[in-house]
């Protein structure tokens, strides 16, 4: 007889993010790690609330579903607006202001990662909500019309492109600072190796390769807009201890807007890239 799963789930919205429940102990031993990987592919954001890991906790799990990046010099980063919370690498808190827009993560490399997962540390008493959007539903969704005049089409992607919307008059200095992170060019459709397609959007994606600049950045926001609507859309409202895991080749993330000083903390671990964005 088949031992009943330790773990029980139940989706919160229709077309994206599931709620799992499961104790700690369960969820380290890695025996429902490939339960949890098809769950997070076909449901796209998995959500573990007041599950209060430790961050040596969050990385142990984190290995059972992939392989960890190291960020920086850290394979758990912090992740906070308030640069009391980042000694020593004050910058990032300008940086992570870039988590206000949709985007994907990694978009500079050939194989975007996994996944990531964040852990609630502190909150902000105002905003700090995280929106996930499902590019492979918003995709499947489209008039086969438009599916076929998108297949093809080449999107040029940059940091730049995204630091725009945070600094929309930058210095020479910091152009050229964000210039060091060179452009790469990706799909707009991406065909995963499961078969499946989504778009691949975001605050990155500059102007479509080929096409004229202001149709191009229509196209592109034309297509944010449709993957955004809120049929596409599972907004998670945090309480501490939350821990939420998402598909990043195939969603699109933001926070909303918080108090930079709030102390909202977050920590993140993030899973390698598992295939080319093709």
């Amino acid at each position: 007889m088949t031992e009943p799963s330790k773990i029980r789930s139940f989706d919160v919205a229709p077309l994206i993010g599931t709620a799992v429940e499961a104790d700690i102990e369960t969820l380290l031993s890695g025996d429902h790690a490939a339960e949890l990987r098809e769950l997070l592919e076909r449901r796209g954001v998995l959500v573990f609330p007041r599950l209060h890991m430790s961050k040596e906790q969050q990385l142990a799990f984190s290995a059972t579903l992939g392989e960890v990046l190291i960020q920086g010099s850290k394979q758990v980063l912090n992740i906070s607006l308030d640069k009391n919370e980042n000694k020593g690498a004050e910058y990032l808190a300008d940086y992570f202001k870039g988590s206000f827009f949709w985007h994907i993560d990694q978009t500079s490399e050939d194989s975007p990662c996994r996944a990531s997962l964040l852990g609630a540390r502190n909150l902000s008493d105002v905003g700090g909500e995280t929106e996930f959007a499902n590019t492979y539903a918003a995709w499947d969704a489209l008039p086969e019309s438009e599916q076929r005049t998108y297949e093809g089409l080449r999107v040029v992607h940059s940091l730049e492109a995204a630091q725009l919307y945070i600094t929309p008059e930058p210095t020479v200095a910091e152009m050229e600072g964000w210039r060091k992170i060179p452009t790469k060019v990706h799909p707009l459709v991406w065909t995963h190796e499961s078969g499946r397609k989504s778009l691949v959007l975001g605050s990155t994606a500059s102007h479509i390769e080929g096409r004229d600049l202001s149709e191009g950045r229509m196209i592109l926001t034309r297509l944010r807009e449709w993957a955004t609507q809120p049929q596409f859309v599972y907004q998670h409202r945090w309480t501490l201890g939350d821990l939420v895991i998402w598909d990043n080749t195939g969603t699109m993330h933001r926070a909303l807007p918080y108090p930079f000083d709030s102390g909202r903390l977050m920590t993140r671990t993030t899973l390698k890239g598992e295939e080319v964005l093709a």
